[in-house]
């Protein structure tokens, strides 16, 4: 695979998620010898400069997950508190793009951030209280709890963990990415049947 836009997936020596690198950055970490191990499958092969002594050009081949060093102890404190930051992006991601109160799906041109206690009646702008709306339905539910709107929510708002965030960010998840994330999950993760079923179709 030679796409250079495809994401890298770093990860804390224990293998937990942190966050997606770009080839730049992951070449930089194999440089400075910050690769503790590697995962996954190849994704490309960069080429460098070519030896004076050998006449041969250097190859590094960058992995779709790599680990690097890290203090386990304390990205572990933080991961428990870390709540992520709340935008439309992550949000339409989280709720596949679904309005939640039709159950159609659309292009995110079209929808919006719905809050279940509108902002209005003393509602937060938090994950627990946000969901993914059509425009429709947002405008029509106004500034309305769903109860005196007359309208049933299908899915309850969850925040997301560290990997569920990881996973929501990603441009293009490959599938073992995939599949490692999913390890990193909370087992009442409602995205758990979600990748399970774009596993299946790969």
């Amino acid at each position: 695979m030679n796409d250079l836009n495809q994401q890298v997936l770093r990860t804390d020596v224990g293998g937990m998620p942190l966050e997606w690198i770009d080839y730049q950055q992951a070449a930089r970490l194999y440089h400075l010898d910050q690769v503790v191990y590697e995962c996954g499958s190849p994704l490309y092969d960069l080429h460098g400069g070519i030896s004076a002594l050998t006449g041969r050009q250097s190859i590094l081949t960058v992995h779709s997950i790599i680990a690097t060093p890290g203090d386990r102890k304390h990205l572990s404190k933080s991961r428990y508190r870390y709540i992520p930051p709340l935008n439309n992006h992550t949000l339409f991601r989280r709720d596949a793009r679904l309005c939640l109160y039709c159950g159609e799906r659309f292009p995110s041109q079209l929808l919006s951030r719905d809050h279940v206690t509108p902002v209005a009646q003393g509602g937060l702008d938090h994950w627990n209280n946000v969901v993914t709306a059509c425009k429709r339905c947002n405008n029509h539910k106004a500034d309305r709890t769903p109860e005196q709107a007359g309208m049933q929510l299908i899915a309850v708002p969850f925040t997301p963990t560290h990997a569920e965030y990881v996973y929501l960010k990603g441009r293009r998840v490959l599938a073992d990415q995939m599949e490692f994330l999913l390890a990193h999950f909370p087992r009442s993760s409602p995205l758990h049947d979600r990748l399970r079923a774009l596993l299946e179709r790969r």
